[in-house]
């Protein structure tokens, strides 16, 4: 059995026993450590990296799900009518313009950075958002690692207490840890106002009955490992310790918004991703080291104007907000915020779809704010059209090692998978990204 290699049912199998035995013997589950899915092959070697800027601690990444036009966002054409339709651009604090409907982003926009010459081959969703996250395209015989499981491999956990890595309201995949396996593993929440479900011991079981159940756990635990030494089973076992950790931890309440101020929640919106954006703030004041808060919608091959004057009020809000907030609390230096998005809009407006437009990956924008990040300034620059990068092209592993190069990690350097490949933060060598050190201060 030692030598005997688990495939994907038997990841499964043994996730669900886990979570049987945990509610039979301890009276919980064990359900939001284990996350959306666990790879094979957990791997114990250095946590942490020397990366030349180490500005950063914590990483709240904004994921606009679907596509973001960035014609009617954060890189308008206001000279170029046929391709900027209805959408005007406004002034900024900053040296640039976004469209008329980001005005609360505009106020703030001396904080954040806009890099305008974003590319991509991954023009279909599900394999740019996978190649968003993990540097590298999707493989039918592995699972890559997430952005966030990439952070909390190379700096470790700041708060050993709860998940270095949680995500809210996306795509549960954008939480696997892929071939690293459970130690780095990411926390998916499907709500943020939910909080960590299942995480504290039900009024029905005493503390002594539960510790009674955890030593009869230990037991079996111990008999199984005993017949069975495989670096999977270890992991599952550490599960056990972490579930327990957790459950204990007094920073527990950070997953409640509910103990906010309702002036404040307010503040942020009460739709789900500005709530999200809350809970992101409260995770990293207790130490989480990365974020993750989606947004979907953005898919607007039908009406686009409408569509994205609704999605852009939810972002604007909450992304003002929240970067307030972290400056009034001093986390901004520390925290890089970012906004980033699978690909981009078609400049060519389809009439015959109630002016939509179409997905873009040769051209599309994103943004980083705080951690050292130089505000009010742009990166790149795209064509009379904003069909073309005309200088500077960012690819998104490039985009993926400036995240690395914020938090003083070496994206660049090689970490291998349980059957001996090489693998980067920054992605494949044939693609591999450099950070973009300029619009750091």
């Amino acid at each position: 059995m030692n030598n005997h290699k688990f495939n994907r049912q038997d990841e499964l199998t043994r996730r669900q026993i886990m979570v049987n035995a945990a509610r039979a013997y301890l009276g919980v589950t064990v359900a939001p450590m284990l996350g959306g899915s666990l790879a094979t092959g957990a791997i114990g070697a250095t946590r942490k990296s020397t990366g030349p800027s180490q500005l950063a601690e914590h990483v709240i990444f904004l994921n606009m799900q679907g596509g973001m036009s960035h014609l009617d966002t954060f890189d308008p054409k206001p000279k170029n009518d046929e391709v900027q339709g209805p959408v005007e651009a406004i002034p900024t604090s900053g040296d640039y313009e976004v469209s008329q409907y980001l005005p609360e982003f505009a106020k703030l926009a001396d904080r954040a950075c806009v890099i305008r010459s974003m590319s991509s081959r991954q023009g279909a969703h599900e394999q740019g958002q996978y190649l968003l996250h993990r540097s590298y395209s999707p493989r039918g015989t592995i699972v890559h690692p997430a952005i966030g499981s990439w952070v909390v491999r190379h700096k470790g956990r700041k708060n050993t207490t709860l998940p270095g890595f949680v995500t809210v309201g996306t795509n549960p995949k954008n939480a696997s840890a892929g071939f690293f396996g459970a130690d780095y593993q990411g926390v998916p929440l499907g709500r943020p106002d939910e909080g960590l479900k299942d995480s504290k011991r039900p009024n029905s079981v005493s503390e002594q009955n539960f510790t009674k159940r955890l030593a009869i756990a230990d037991v079996l635990n111990k008999k199984f490992h005993e017949s069975y030494k495989s670096q999977d089973v270890k992991s599952y076992d550490s599960l056990y310790d972490e579930a327990v950790n957790l459950m204990k931890s007094e920073d527990l309440k950070a997953f409640d918004i509910k103990l906010e101020p309702s002036s404040t929640r307010s503040k942020y919106g009460k739709d789900s991703f500005g709530q999200g954006c809350l809970l992101a703030r409260r995770l990293v004041e207790v130490g989480v080291r990365f974020v993750e808060v989606g947004l979907g919608g953005w898919d607007t091959h039908y009406d686009n104007f409408t569509s994205v004057a609704a999605r852009a009020a939810v972002l604007d809000k909450g992304f003002s907000t929240l970067v307030q907030d972290l400056e009034a609390k001093g986390l901004l230096e520390t925290t890089l915020v970012v906004i980033g998005t699978e690909f981009g809009r078609t400049p060519n407006i389809v009439t015959e779809h109630n002016n939509g437009r179409d997905h873009h990956p040769a051209c599309f924008s994103t943004v980083m704010a705080g951690a050292g990040i130089k505000g009010g300034t742009t990166y790149g620059k795209s064509d009379r059209e904003a069909r073309r990068p005309e200088e500077k092209a960012v690819s998104v592993q490039d985009f993926n090692a400036t995240i690395g190069y914020a938090l003083g990690v070496d994206s660049q350097k090689i970490l291998h998978s349980p059957s001996g490949r090489p693998f980067r933060m920054a992605g494949a060598e044939k693609d591999i990204g450099n950070p973009i050190k300029s619009i750091f201060s």
